[in-house]
């Protein structure tokens, strides 16, 4: 998506801050293995909201998530990587850090809701990823990324299995040529940053489109410089409850890549979205089962894109015809409202995180 930002209201207290009072006997929370983390996508399209939105969803948060499409019109018109980056990232991140915050960047090579087409800006000027002087410029930005926003994690490509699945043959080598040389130019300039690449689960298990176990041998072939692996996840898309999700929903991929793992986004809907009935208790009981889900492969972070749902009417028109399946994830409604999600969210954040 388009670079955003976010806000959301603070619960009354969080868990985080109850442990004043625990009786001598009463057993400490169960460490757990994954930090937390959100992305600064707001309900309404105002700076004010993302510096309030900061300051509300960094007290449960270890992470800050920057997942978004390049931005193509501005690199193809001649802009530098460096001057886009100072103008739209540089102090937001600088924000985000004095929160203490660490940070994941994931470049999007293609739509992100439409897995099937080039990225939306691309689409708009004529261009596409196939060609080498587009290629180029993406690898430029990355290497700015990577310079002058240092994050901890840097992901070169999102939901390649869907992207193969679901687009031309040309694009997904695209991807596969653009994500690699990425790689190599970072190796180059010396990154510390951990290199990686996001599937989608349900495609995965061949639940989106439909069809047998596929899992991620492919991926694993196409992108060998990965140091982890992020799992893109929605579930609410296949499954009405979160308990029909299978114990080895993300083991069954974990131990195909013998990687580090770590959910990069997804969530549950806490609406009826698409046909698919939710409500604000069963998006709840998903963060509890999530939890389980991701204690059973070991991994090591939940990004978590919306905190709150955006009020799509105010946002620029018209909408994508699907971006309102993936509104109603946030954990607060678009008034700030926390929803029953968050209550769950706050007492996984009050558990220490093991080192």
């Amino acid at each position: 998506m388009r670079p955003l930002v976010l806000a959301v209201l603070v619960a009354t207290c969080t868990t985080a801050c109850s442990s004043r009072g625990r009786s001598a006997d009463e057993a400490a929370p169960a460490a757990r293995t994954f930090a937390l983390g959100f992305a600064p996508t707001p309900p309404v399209l105002t700076v004010e909201a993302v510096l309030e939105g900061i300051d509300l969803w960094s007290q449960r948060a270890e992470f800050a998530v920057i997942h978004e499409e390049l931005p193509w019109t501005d690199l193809l018109a001649g802009m530098t990587p460096q001057q886009i980056l100072e103008r739209d990232k540089t102090a937001l991140v600088a924000h985000l850090r004095s929160k203490g915050l660490k940070l994941m960047f994931l470049a999007d090579l293609t739509d992100g809701l439409s897995r099937s087409d080039e990225a939306p800006q691309l689409r708009a000027l004529g261009r596409s990823l196939a060609e080498p002087a587009v290629q180029q410029v993406a690898r430029a930005y990355v290497l700015a990324v990577d310079a002058l926003l240092a994050p901890e994690l840097l992901g070169l490509s999102a939901e390649t299995n869907l992207v193969r699945a679901a687009a031309p043959a040309g694009l997904y080598a695209a991807v596969v040529a653009t994500a690699n040389a990425m790689a190599q130019d970072l190796a180059a300039a010396g990154s510390t940053a951990t290199r990686f690449i996001s599937v989608q689960v349900e495609t995965a298990w061949g639940l989106l489109p439909p069809g047998p176990f596929a899992g991620i041998d492919q991926d694993l072939a196409d992108f060998a410089f990965v140091a982890a692996l992020g799992l893109s996840s929605y579930p609410y898309f296949a499954f009405d409850d979160p308990d029909q999700v299978p114990d080895d929903y993300y083991l069954r991929l974990a131990l195909a890549v013998r990687l580090p793992v770590f959910v990069s986004e997804g969530g549950w809907t806490s609406a009826t979205v698409g046909g698919r009935p939710s409500s604000p208790a069963v998006q709840a009981r998903w963060i509890e089962r999530h939890a389980a889900l991701l204690a059973s492969v070991d991994a090591f972070a939940w990004f978590h894109l919306l905190f709150a749902d955006p009020d799509l009417s105010a946002w620029p028109q018209p909408l994508p015809p699907n971006l309102p399946l993936f509104t109603n994830i946030g954990l607060c409604d678009s008034d700030f409202t926390a929803k029953p999600a968050l209550a769950a969210w706050d007492a996984l954040f009050a558990r220490p995180l093991a080192p």
